[in-house]
């Protein structure tokens, strides 16, 4: 090869070089800039000027589902737009590849018929804005909560009112196929008066009946397990994912003490440990889970409000940090955030309580990176912004109000880069 040809080849690979590394550096910040948008679901049901079918629940000030571009660096939230729904799509689920939203409807009654429906969603890109794909009947009267699969292939729904738990395929486009499996829960309830409850108390929500408040399948996607809050139970199903069908684990449900209601459960990152909180008793119980056979042994029970609280409160959300450290359960009419942290064997310690800046804390939820958490202050309609602390697990209010009418949930979504947080 001649000078110049060596010359010649030896320009042409720097020139690639370099032009991969723009790329690289392009790639990187087009990442950097994507979209992230937060949908925040709501109880909406008196608009009647939108859906002039009649529910059952009380008047809520939402809008229905509404949408906000997300400030990465501070958390800050702009509105985006509305998708306007006079159900209550107080439960959003969006999917992996971040163009799927659907939502839980918390309707006691549509037209004639005592059920619910459940909502798929396109999402738009560039703007966030949402079509509607369709809408099916959940299987049970107020669906409160709407989980995916692990496969991507079933959206699984607790139906509150119905005391019911559905299975729903999702179809190749992401709309819903009908029901391929409905379980409804018997059995007795619990008491009205809770075993673990701290003195004064008066709380009292879901004793009545049946009560299925979530439902939720494990990391592996081999079981599925739902909370009926009138029960005192935490059921596991065994899931047959090519027939989209419930059947009972070896240990079909583990009991929580009477009347202490369980309503939410949240798995450590391990996969080992699982976390319920329960509204009516004020407590968080942590769960060995036996991944094998979906077996839950309790271990340890601590309070979820701080010492020394005398008198109502009705527990709402928990969660667990990405990384495990620390574990964080809402309390609503004390309006706080538990702020507690894992040691080593997964028991808890309670390092701190926040007020959420806002009335009766429904749920809150982490952005993508776990840096800012969103708390749904439903009775103050709005949803107010706090900074992680990471070393210490604290939270620092930034500030942050964001005005909604009677918000229940957040989600993200983060579209071309897939849903997170």
């Amino acid at each position: 090869m001649s000078e110049s040809a060596a010359t010649r080849r030896e320009f042409l690979v720097a020139a690639v070089a370099v032009g991969s590394a723009a790329a690289g550096v392009a790639v990187a910040e087009t990442s950097a800039e994507r979209p992230l948008f937060a949908y925040i679901g709501t109880f909406s049901s008196p608009l009647k000027d939108v859906l002039p079918t009649q529910v059952d629940l009380p008047p809520g000030n939402g809008r229905g589902i509404h949408i906000f571009r997300v400030d990465r660096r501070t958390g800050g939230l702009t509105a985006a737009g509305t998708y306007d729904l006079g159900t209550s799509p107080s439960c959003l689920a969006v999917n992996v590849a971040a163009d799927r939203l659907y939502s839980a409807n918390e309707t006691d009654r549509v037209g004639e018929t005592k059920e619910g429906t459940v909502s798929a969603f396109s999402i738009d890109a560039k703007t966030g804005a949402l079509t509607l794909l369709n809408t099916v009947r959940s299987g049970g009267a107020g669906p409160t909560y709407v989980a995916l699969h692990p496969s991507g292939r079933y959206l699984l729904t607790a139906n509150y009112f119905g005391g019911s738990v559905s299975v729903l395929p999702v179809l190749a486009d992401g709309r819903l196929g009908e029901a391929s499996d409905v379980k409804q829960d018997e059995g007795a309830v619990g008491p009205t008066k809770a075993s673990s409850v701290q003195p004064g108390s008066f709380a009292f929500s879901g004793h009545d009946r049946t009560h299925a408040h979530q439902i939720l399948p494990d990391a592996s996607g081999r079981f599925v397990l739902h909370v009926d809050l009138g029960q005192d139970r935490i059921y596991v199903w065994k899931f047959d994912v090519e027939r989209g069908v419930l059947s009972p684990a070896a240990q079909p449900w583990v009991s929580l003490p009477a009347g202490d209601g369980p309503r939410h459960v949240h798995f450590h990152p391990n996969g080992r440990w699982l976390y319920s909180i329960q509204e009516e008793g004020s407590t968080i119980v942590l769960f060995d889970y036996d991944s094998e056979t979906g077996g839950l042994t309790a271990r340890q029970t601590v309070p979820s409000l701080p010492a020394g609280y005398a008198g109502s409160n009705f527990c709402s959300e928990i969660l667990v940090s990405a990384d495990g450290r620390f574990v964080y359960g809402g309390n609503r009419l004390h309006d706080s955030i538990g702020i507690f942290a894992t040691a080593a064997d997964g028991r808890l310690t309670q390092v701190g309580n926040e007020w959420t800046r806002g009335n009766y804390p429904r749920s809150f939820t982490f952005d993508p990176t776990g840096s800012f958490l969103y708390c749904c202050n439903q009775r103050a309609d709005n949803v107010t912004i706090f900074r992680v602390q990471r070393e210490t697990g604290l939270l620092e209010f930034t500030g942050g109000y964001i005005p909604v009418g009677n918000p229940s949930i957040v989600v993200f979504c983060e579209p071309g880069g897939g849903v997170r947080g």
